[in-house]
């Protein structure tokens, strides 16, 4: 019986000057889909994601296009090789990259949806930071506490939300500049191992995002979603999309909800196990390795290690 493979698609904060260019040199397919990618939308993907300094890839109308091409161009070296996804799943942005692997929106269409969902988030963070004397909004990852703790904590402080649920030991809460430093002194003060600003533009995932939600809304409606061709998870439901339709709607839903990132693995281990563990690998095809690590830390982590795909080497380790 041929291996299975999970898809796990990065999202926003992965991003890194010089990402999977390497990759692009090494698989023309991969290339191709950096030029095609960039032909699409009118950006130089090439020069945006291999000679940009970090704070430049960090905006939003940056790493959104960044990551998905990246990822698309290690996917395109995957197949090369014969391995395409059984099942995917993407944290936040991530999930874009997903939609295209699970045959929910064209090549096309995902490179104009990704831009113009960059373009908006950017444009509405930038008035959050206006409206907050110039103080940036963004998102921060609490480690060591209990996530019903970090998501108490956000509950009592105004503008600060609890966001990302990665795991046991770590969970994400976004918000404005001044109501993150008040929920990290609480959490560090309740005991938290640390508080770790992330290398994002702004408050995803909560409340402060429904002005981007409505504009992105708007313009879903001229997109087509196809139902999925592979078992795809959501991070709105946490569990198995069941549909073109769900999925279209929690495209929108995405900008102002927390990532329930944890109740989504459970509901690929629980596939994996019931289809048997031998029949499967987990692969994070994109830059960086944090989901990787993120899936260590469930019940499956430790049997069936989840493997970063982003360079050349990563790409020979996975096939031997």
């Amino acid at each position: 019986m041929s291996k299975k493979y999970a898809f796990l698609f990065p999202g926003q904060g992965a991003q890194a000057p010089g990402m999977v260019k390497d990759v692009a040199e090494a698989f023309p397919s991969a290339k191709k889909v950096i030029d095609d990618f960039s032909s699409i939308i009118n950006v130089d993907m090439a020069k945006l994601m291999w000679e940009s300094d970090a704070e430049t890839l960090s905006r939003s109308d940056n790493s959104q296009i960044a990551i998905t091409a990246a990822s698309l161009a290690i996917m395109a070296a995957l197949k090369d090789k014969g391995i395409e996804p059984s099942a995917a799943m993407g944290f936040s942005l991530g999930e874009f990259p997903a939609l295209y692997a699970a045959g929910v929106l064209s090549f096309e269409d995902l490179a104009k949806v990704v831009r113009e969902r960059g373009v908006i988030m950017q444009a509405v963070c930038e008035e959050i930071a206006a409206a907050n004397e110039g103080h940036a909004p963004g998102m921060s990852a609490i480690l060591g506490l209990a996530p019903e703790k970090v998501k108490e904590i956000a509950s009592s402080i105004p503008d600060a939300y609890a966001a990302n649920m990665n795991s046991v030991k770590q969970t994400v809460i976004s918000g404005t500049a001044a109501a993150l430093e008040q929920a990290e002194k609480a959490a560090t003060e309740a005991g938290a191992r640390r508080a770790i600003r992330l290398k994002v533009a702004g408050p995803f995932h909560s409340p402060l995002m429904q002005k981007a939600a409505d504009k992105f809304g708007e313009f879903l409606k001229g997109v087509t979603f196809a139902e999925p061709k592979i078992p795809l998870f959501s991070n709105v439901s946490g569990k198995q999309a069941s549909s073109a339709q769900e999925v279209k709607e929690s495209a929108v839903l995405h900008l102002t909800h927390s990532v329930l990132w944890t109740d989504e693995e459970a509901v690929l281990a629980s596939m994996i196990k019931a289809d048997g563990e031998a029949n499967w690998a987990v692969l994070e095809p994109g830059p960086g390795k944090v989901l990787s690590g993120l899936w260590g830390q469930t019940e499956l982590g430790a049997s069936l290690a989840a493997l970063p795909v982003n360079s050349v080497d990563s790409l020979a380790s996975v096939l031997q």
